[in-house]
């Protein structure tokens, strides 16, 4: 008998142990959840909307509790390897649902550390033109030249071909003048040049390009084509267009009309 309350006195001893053990883990467990989860709700609400720091933040908090109830169960001596595949088999679940925004997020990462364009700057990204506004975690945002604000995830844009508009000093503004099939052509260079390099912010260097480009029915075709800064390109395109109408009607250049000859042969 004294054999069996040694035994049964050790037993619940070493259960006691346990059970204290186990609750000091929980309730350090739970201190050490709660200090992370408010440090972390901190600095996603500083840096994320509001909907998704509480949606990460939950996620955090549900994922901690589970290894903390598993740290617990290793205590009374469970067998914790079943719940740790278990654990592991949803981690990939999960990221497999979640690999396209992370992989947006991944290419923001990118962005802001390679820096191919900044807020402010006109650019291509994505398939779609316009100022970029913002430049956030996982998509980047911008008002198109209609004034539609669009949003392009960060993996398309670092996936596709970026166009900064904005990165050099100037750009090229490419247009068209024709010509008739009797105009001087000669003429018609030299006046354009001077019309087009006193258009407001066309840049003198490099000077405008006026050159044949190309014949076709209604005579020779024009290139006019002015450079300036990516601020006053619209402008430019316009009082461009604007000089070649003008001038060359000034001058007397007639309107250019496409000629067909049609010779007409009489049946045998």
């Amino acid at each position: 008998m004294n054999e069996y309350l040694d035994k049964a006195l050790d037993l619940g001893i070493d259960v006691g142990k346990m059970i204290v053990g186990a609750i000091l883990l929980w309730i350090i467990g739970r201190m050490v959840i709660r200090m992370v989860t408010n440090v972390t709700d901190r600095l996603l609400k500083e840096r994320l909307d509001a909907t998704v720091a509480r949606y990460l933040g939950s996620a955090l908090d549900i994922l901690l509790n589970i290894l903390l109830v598993i740290a617990v169960l290793s205590v009374f001596g469970v067998e914790t390897t079943t719940f740790a595949g278990l654990l592991a088999a949803g981690g990939v679940a999960i990221g497999m649902a979640w690999s396209g925004l992370l992989g947006n997020f991944a290419a923001g990462v990118f962005l802001l550390v390679l820096r191919p364009f900044k807020v402010g700057d006109f650019v291509t990204v994505g398939g779609q033109t316009g100022t970029v506004t913002d430049i956030g975690m996982f998509v980047t945002a911008l008002d198109t030249l209609d004034n539609v604000r669009v949003f392009v995830g960060n993996g398309k844009v670092l996936g596709d071909v970026i166009q900064n508009y904005s990165h050099n000093d100037y750009r090229r503004v490419d247009l068209v003048a024709q010509l008739n099939h009797g105009a001087d052509v000669a003429k018609a260079i030299e006046i354009l040049r001077e019309a087009v390099a006193a258009i407001p912010n066309v840049e003198s260097k490099p000077a405008p390009d006026v050159y044949i480009l190309e014949f076709n029915l209604a005579g020779p075709k024009l290139c006019v084509r002015p450079y300036t800064n990516n601020a006053h390109y619209w402008d430019v395109y316009f009082a461009t267009n604007k000089a070649i109408r003008e001038e060359l009607g000034k001058a007397g250049f007639e309107v250019p009309e496409e000629h067909l000859a049609i010779t007409h042969k009489p049946a045998a």
